[in-house]
């Protein structure tokens, strides 16, 4: 790791987990350019009204929401796939990953349940709270990251890992979601 980096990554989390030898340069990235847009109020009220929305929605509701979500992308086809894609805030992603097109392959924002609220490009499941993407950084509290391994894209051939920070309601001060980039290693 370059020793230059090492005090950025410290400043934002002491839980960035240092899987690959990309986390000080993606963890600069995060520090330096994402968390502008990450903390832009489209996302923060995306996420506000959606934790209101599903306030009530129990482990059964969100494991069947899965399973709807599931056989969408089975079957190529799901009214709750086109209507979270479409959404406002899928939109404004689905346009900052075009303005780092070199270096984002995906963008998705979670809830405080760790379900999906945007994206960018589709995700092969609705709910990611049984993943660390959500469980390293949701629920680790403000300012956590976490950092996957580095693996290959079955699709593309590319290299990228999994950048992943919790989210927070500038007003509170309390984490009320969670992102997750994916980084193109090309890219860096």
């Amino acid at each position: 790791m370059n020793k230059f980096l090492l005090p950025s990554v410290l400043l934002l989390s002491s839980s960035v987990a240092m899987s690959n030898e990309f986390a000080g340069t993606m963890t600069d990235h995060l520090n330096s350019e994402a968390l502008s847009w990450i903390n832009n109020p489209a996302v923060i009220d995306a996420i506000k009204s959606q934790n209101t929305a599903n306030a009530n929605l129990s482990n059964a509701d969100i494991l069947a929401l899965d399973g709807k979500w599931r056989s969408g992308v089975n079957s190529g086809s799901s009214t709750l796939i086109d209507s979270t894609l479409s959404n406002p805030l899928s939109m404004y992603l689905k346009n900052v990953k075009g303005q780092y097109s070199d270096l984002y392959t995906e963008i998705f924002v979670m809830d405080n349940k760790g379900v999906n609220v945007g994206q960018s490009d589709i995700t092969s499941d609705y709910w990611q709270g049984d993943e660390g993407k959500w469980q390293n950084t949701y629920s680790k509290g403000v300012g956590a990251v976490d950092i996957g391994d580095l693996e290959e894209d079955e699709s593309t051939g590319a290299f990228q890992s999994q950048l992943s920070t919790s989210i927070v309601d500038p007003a509170t001060g309390k984490v009320i979601g969670a992102v997750t980039i994916g980084i193109s290693i090309d890219g860096l």
